[in-house]
């Protein structure tokens, strides 16, 4: 896969750095993959021809990282994945936790531009980086 020039750009006043990951086509639909961007542990999820979503490998609850292998499912019109290690269900869009409220699943935005996945993860500025 060809790596595209990251690029920022800002949403609800945080910086966002897109990341290509893959090709739409590369992914199954209702089947997790892991991916590794930026040092981040990342799980996809394709629930449609035209619909990914991206959201943290590591599960909230247990801190494996096994969330790529969630069941997905819905919640009405929510998008869902549940964990596969204690069945905590999380939306999608939001990382909101249904089973839970003590807990959220960090997720990422997520577009899809000729074909090619990419990922929004906050741009991390030099001075941060460095503490």
């Amino acid at each position: 896969m060809t790596v595209l020039t990251a690029e920022e750009t800002r949403l609800d006043g945080l910086t966002l750095r897109w990341h290509a990951v893959c090709h739409v086509d590369e992914l199954e639909v209702a089947w997790g993959e892991a991916a590794l961007v930026e040092g981040e542990q990342v799980a996809l999820f394709k629930v449609s021809a035209t619909e990914v979503y991206a959201a943290a490998q590591r599960d909230p609850a247990t801190g494996s990282c096994v969330m790529a292998r969630g069941i997905l499912g819905s919640k009405g019109w929510r998008r869902t994945i549940a964990s596969p290690l204690h069945k905590q269900v999380y939306d999608l869009a939001t990382g909101e936790c249904y089973t839970d409220p003590g807990l959220s699943l960090p997720v990422f935005p997520v577009r899809i531009e000729d074909g090619v996945v990419s990922i929004g993860l906050p741009a991390v500025s030099a001075v941060e980086a460095a503490a």
